[in-house]
């Protein structure tokens, strides 16, 4: 081989590398990580987060999202607040408050998942317990830090409960359910897909367990929403809204099907039991997800008149510092078209 023949070869190799380099950089810049937080464990209210990895929908959008499971309302705040994970799945009452607490941190949620919030009253009705005014005279088990106790206060007033009467035990988390189920308790505070299976699946009765949905009993709030990092906001818009729109197509996916769907819960759960995980996801979509508002505006979106009515209500329980306004709090410009969105 002449030294002509060595170097036209020499350039073909590297025209080829260089090309393969820049194909191999646009298919690596094409999937953009995303970090996501959960609130709680991998349960059924979890799948329309994980049937877009398992179907590969936040794929064909460009992005690589990782979900991690949470240990409760607050942590997805902090943890999207400090920047350690990009996006999460948090209580927005919650959120208000930690606004108003941390002005100088101007996370917002995005999405609305929970249109109807999940807090609930949740007792045994062979103890007395089925209608608000019969927690007087009861103990209530109700862990500090949970989301459905933080409206207690909003859901005494609402039905003119004498809290005075009302004995409150600081309880775990893991021994709530299990404190009802032995009669410890009469009543708890919890997400109402969480304790009523959590107690049917302790043996007690379904007849003989009573779910009070406090949105149902005048507390007007909103539930659980998507929140963002806002610097991951300002330097990757583009990610965020094939976000939502990866999720409202997994929704959709969850609700055609939520038996597939809450497969991608169990494989990622050693203790869950599908049964229990199905019939959770289904209470969720039911009486959270897809309500009559949904079902009329679509996936997502808020009515900004009643999230500010909803603040309103939160100063029952909350003393702000400077109440922050409904659009400090959410933001709908990464929403897709209102046709895309419709269940």
């Amino acid at each position: 081989m002449g030294i002509i023949d060595i170097m036209r070869r020499s350039r073909t190799v590297l025209a080829i590398g260089a090309v393969a380099t820049v194909l191999g950089s646009a298919t690596a810049g094409a999937q953009t990580p995303v970090k996501f937080a959960l609130d709680w464990k991998f349960e059924g209210p979890a799948a329309p987060f994980v049937v877009a990895i398992d179907k590969g929908i936040y794929k064909s959008e460009g992005l690589d999202v990782t979900v991690d499971s949470g240990g409760g309302s607050l942590e997805p705040i902090t943890r999207v607040a400090t920047g350690t994970y990009d996006m999460g799945f948090a209580d927005i009452n919650s959120l208000i408050k930690f606004r108003d607490a941390n002005p100088g941190t101007p996370i917002k949620a995005i999405y609305m998942v929970y249109n109807k919030p999940a807090f609930a009253i949740v007792g045994r009705t062979s103890r007395g317990v089925t209608k608000p005014k019969d927690l007087e005279g009861k103990k209530l088990g109700a862990p500090a830090p949970d989301g459905a106790y933080a409206q207690w206060k909003i859901f005494v007033q609402a039905n003119d409960i004498d809290a005075s009467k009302v004995t409150i035990e600081n309880v775990g988390f893991p021994v709530r359910e299990p404190m009802l189920a032995a009669g410890q308790v009469d009543a708890i505070t919890g997400f109402s897909f969480s304790s009523f299976i959590n107690l049917k699946d302790r043996g007690v009765p379904v007849d003989d367990i009573s779910v009070m949905l406090m949105a149902d009993y005048g507390v007007n709030l909103y539930g659980n929403a998507i929140i963002v990092n806002p610097k991951f906001a300002a330097e990757k818009p583009e990610a965020v809204k094939a976000y939502l729109r990866a999720f409202i197509k997994s929704m959709k996916e969850t609700v055609k099907d939520p038996g597939s769907a809450v497969d991608s819960v169990i494989s990622r759960n050693d203790v869950a039991k599908k049964p229990a995980e199905l019939e959770r996801l289904q209470m969720a979509l039911r009486d959270n997800m897809v309500t009559d508002e949904v079902k009329a505006n679509g996936y997502g979106a808020v009515d900004m008149a009643r999230l500010e009515k909803s603040m309103d209500q939160i100063a029952l329980t909350y003393t702000y510092k400077a109440r922050p306004k409904a659009a400090d709090i959410f933001d709908a410009s990464f929403l897709p078209p209102a046709a895309e969105r419709m269940p």
